[in-house]
């Protein structure tokens, strides 16, 4: 089932003529200032539907996303996600429940000036403008003040690694320097929320890994949303996820929770014994499974009692006493293999 686009296939980000160097331009000093929100929760969705037409693109979809965590949300095709993240931004209205981002509606617009960052999947750049002129437009939307808005911008483009591109047209930058500039529009005004969907779709092994490091990198200072079809991704640099299939959210948890970390290990041996009666002795062993064919040995523990660690310990130590070979160890059942069982 392929999802219903919530948003057009190309958003054209730009600066209005309004914002020419004479015009005026209301600055944090001539508004009310906002204080940095102190919420425990960041994004809250309570029962949100949205529908076009006769289709139901998200049905009762509730979430809570903790402030300062990164979250992921997982799906695929057609699962919700797009117009989950769409909603999220104020590109869309839901049908019916609530959306609420640090408190306010997304709609709400002078609210949420300079604390919600954007980074839509199909964002273009204004192709004649400066890179520099473009993060300066958008700095001054953002309510940032004029004498600080050459630095802002500059600090935020250091920071993705772009700080030769000032000058440079963006409309000569490659696919990857492109992502970057828009992911450093995205962290203008260091915002306390930034919803960033398909971050790296698109780019090279290395420019995508320093992009997972920058997102890692703002953990605990802002809150982050990361829509994505890289499960091994969002397993590396999220605290939390929820699974959508078909509109609906199928689970939800920590990545730890979702994989099952917290309660199961499994190793790989290679040819050889088996001892599975002496691992299945231990005290902390809930139940083991073998699996034959993926010569994987399965071991449950209770949530709580026991970490993951102590029960590898003592079963890796219970395997070598009785000559078995280990081949490899992990916890849980991965991020992936999560996703394939649920959708």
């Amino acid at each position: 089932m392929t999802e219903e686009k919530a948003v057009p296939d190309v958003v054209k980000v730009e600066a209005p003529a309004a914002l020419a160097a004479d015009a005026p331009v209301a600055t944090t000093s001539e508004k009310k200032k906002k204080k940095k929100s102190e919420v425990e929760v960041a994004v809250r969705l309570t029962k949100v539907t949205k529908r076009f037409g006769a289709k139901t693109a998200v049905d009762e979809v509730s979430l809570r996303v903790r402030a300062g965590s990164v979250y992921g949300l997982i799906g695929p095709n057609g699962a919700g996600k797009t117009t989950t993240f769409s909603m999220m931004a104020g590109f869309l209205k839901p049908t019916s429940g609530n959306v609420e981002v640090l408190g306010y509606s997304p709609t709400q617009v002078d609210e949420l000036r300079s604390r919600l960052g954007v980074l839509p999947q199909d964002a273009l750049l204004p192709a004649s403008d400066k890179v520099g002129e473009f993060l300066s437009h958008m700095a001054l939307l953002q309510d940032i003040p004029k004498d600080r808005v050459e630095t802002t911008a500059r600090e935020v483009l250091a920071e993705v690694e772009g700080r030769d591109w000032w000058n440079v047209r963006c409309g000569s930058l490659s696919h990857g320097m492109a992502k970057r500039v828009q992911l450093a529009q995205a962290l203008l005004g260091d915002p306390e929320v930034v919803l960033l969907d398909e971050p790296t779709a698109g780019l090279d092994p290395r420019v995508a890994y320093e992009v997972r490091q920058l997102i890692k990198s703002r953990r605990g200072r802002c809150t982050l949303i990361v829509s994505s079809h890289n499960l091994q991704e969002l397993e590396e640099i999220c605290d939390g996820a929820a699974i959508l299939d078909r509109g609906r959210v199928v689970a939800s948890g920590s990545i730890s929770e979702l994989t099952a970390a917290s309660e199961e290990i499994r190793i790989r041996l290679a040819q050889g014994p088996v001892p599975i009666p002496v691992v299945r002795d231990l005290p902390m062993v809930k139940r083991v499974e073998w699996d034959d064919e993926r010569r994987e040995l399965v071991v449950y523990f209770d949530r709580g009692s026991v970490d993951a660690e102590t029960v590898i310990g003592h079963v890796l130590w219970a395997l070598l006493q009785n000559q078995a070979r280990i081949s490899a160890v992990s916890k849980g059942r991965g991020l992936e293999q999560r996703v394939m069982d649920l959708t």
